[in-house]
């Protein structure tokens, strides 16, 4: 990271720099639980956007937060939160791990609490960025017709191509589980899991109804790409889905429920469009079942996990199977989707959807 142009976060529409500071460490104990090993530079103007409280004996203001957080506000033996407070002239109230409610920051300024809630907010974007993804926005894919497709796609390749290196029935999606993925999303609580709900529903009346003109939006799925760049070592085959009357109407609903949940915070900004796919082959698979892609590659506290991944030439596949037609669908449902559990019928199990008609 460059001094000059350190990483910026924003929060609530206010951008914050992040830059490295060097402060001292505790010897035994975890890099990742010290606050100080990758703190934020913060700006300590006043806010006006920030709802302070005025009391008889001060100022007060108030910060929702998942209790899974708290203790990275509270620090190693409490050393953040006295940090803050010492800095800012402040109290700061947080529940004690496990029971939910509200940080509440009070002090003799008005400038000092509003410092301290800068510096809890960034804290907590910061530490949630490092959580694995927990739910993510899905059309499912469950269609009889697409099922067959995928299973007649399946024998196909593995009766023509199981020769091929690293090709063999292990590394295909589990029929019930294909999906077309939106975006991926860390709820951290029920109240986040409503909140999602919640700007759902508003996705739906603002512009979901006017672009699907409430009806289900008729699409196929053919043809087959990879995502990496050498067709001779592949670890994601995915299959491609199109609207039926050609238009863009898909595309744009995508883009732009992920523009709305971007906007809210709900989802981390990493791209501008969302890739329209249905993973149908992935090498992840071969060890572990229930692997879901690039997202299962981070332990609960943020950490990366290398897992050793074995390729597979695809060359043949594509070249036989380039413009495979799976089936067509009506998706009529945009789901909020848990990962690692499964309904009834074996698809992911989903905590709130829409429905177009």
């Amino acid at each position: 990271m460059e001094v000059l142009r350190p990483q910026l976060i924003t929060i609530d529409g206010r951008n914050y720099r992040k830059n490295p500071i060097q402060e001292k460490t505790y010897q035994h104990e975890e890099d990742d639980d010290n606050f100080y090993q990758d703190s934020v530079e913060y700006s300590d103007e006043p806010c006006d956007a920030y709802d302070v409280e005025q009391t008889p004996q001060g100022f007060r203001s108030t910060v929702s937060a998942p209790s899974l957080l708290y203790k990275h506000i509270v620090g190693k033996r409490g050393d953040t939160k006295k940090k803050i407070e010492v800095e800012t002239k402040t109290s700061i109230s947080i529940p004690k791990p496990g029971q939910d409610g509200e940080i509440v920051i009070t002090g003799q300024h008005r400038n000092g609490v509003i410092s301290a809630r800068t510096r809890i907010d960034v804290l907590l974007d910061t530490f949630r960025r490092k959580q694995p993804f927990t739910h993510f926005l899905a059309f499912f894919l469950n269609e009889v017709e697409v099922q067959e497709g995928f299973l007649k796609f399946q024998g196909e390749v593995l009766e023509k191509c199981s020769m091929d290196r690293g090709v063999d029935s292990s590394i295909f999606q589990n029929p019930r589980k294909l999906h077309l993925t939106i975006g991926m999303l860390v709820l951290l609580s029920e109240q986040e899991v409503q909140q999602t709900c919640e700007m759902l529903q508003r996705c739906k009346e603002e512009f979901i109804n006017e672009i699907s003109g409430g009806k289900p939006l008729e699409v196929e799925m053919e043809g087959i790409e990879y995502m990496n760049d050498d067709p001779g070592m592949v670890d994601v085959l995915y299959a491609k889905v199109h609207m039926k009357d050609g238009s863009n109407r898909l595309q744009e609903l995508v883009d732009r429920v992920l523009e709305r949940f971007q906007a809210s915070g709900l989802i981390v900004k990493e791209w501008n469009s969302v890739k329209l796919h249905a993973t149908v082959m992935n090498t992840l698979f071969r060890k572990d079942p229930n692997a879901e892609g690039r997202y299962n590659l981070y332990t609960a506290d943020g950490k990366y996990i290398f897992k050793e991944r074995e390729s597979f030439d695809g060359r043949n596949i594509l070249k036989l199977f380039e413009n495979f037609y799976f089936g067509s669908l009506k998706l009529n449902s945009i789901h909020i989707s848990q990962r690692f559990t499964v309904d009834s019928f074996g698809n992911y199990a989903s905590c709130g959807q829409i429905d177009f008609s």
